[in-house]
């Protein structure tokens, strides 16, 4: 569990980084900087629009020979939308980077208590 502040984006990209060394030794280094990149775009997605002030927010990832699933878990319901394409816009493109990092593997389920933002990452 991550507490709903920027902070936390660091400390869930060093436990993807971990995970994946340990777990999946062998996987490119290509392909881990792209897993830490979603899970880091999750996660402050979460942080962003998925938590309020003392909240938290979960990081779970897994590994097989095919592809690495992260998955962010936050205690709220509202879903992830896309927004227009905009110059004037400094924010608002994360849903973009996953279309492009997941090649589209990506969703949104409820949970018990929110939601769990997954993407899947091809190896």
């Amino acid at each position: 569990m991550l507490a709903g502040e920027p902070q936390p984006t660091r400390a869930a990209r060093r436990f993807v980084a971990e995970y994946l060394a340990h777990h999946v030794p062998e996987a490119a280094e290509e392909h881990v900087n792209t897993v830490v990149l979603v899970a880091c775009e999750l996660a402050g997605n979460a942080i962003r629009y998925g938590t309020e002030p003392g909240d938290f927010f979960r990081v779970v990832i897994g590994a097989d020979d095919r592809r690495t699933r992260v998955e962010v878990h936050d205690p709220v319901r509202r879903r992830p939308r896309r927004r227009p394409r905009s110059e004037a816009r400094s924010r608002g493109r994360g849903l973009l980077v996953l279309d492009a990092l997941c090649e589209g593997r990506w969703g949104v389920e409820d949970i018990p208590l929110g939601k769990a933002v997954w993407a899947e990452i091809p190896r």
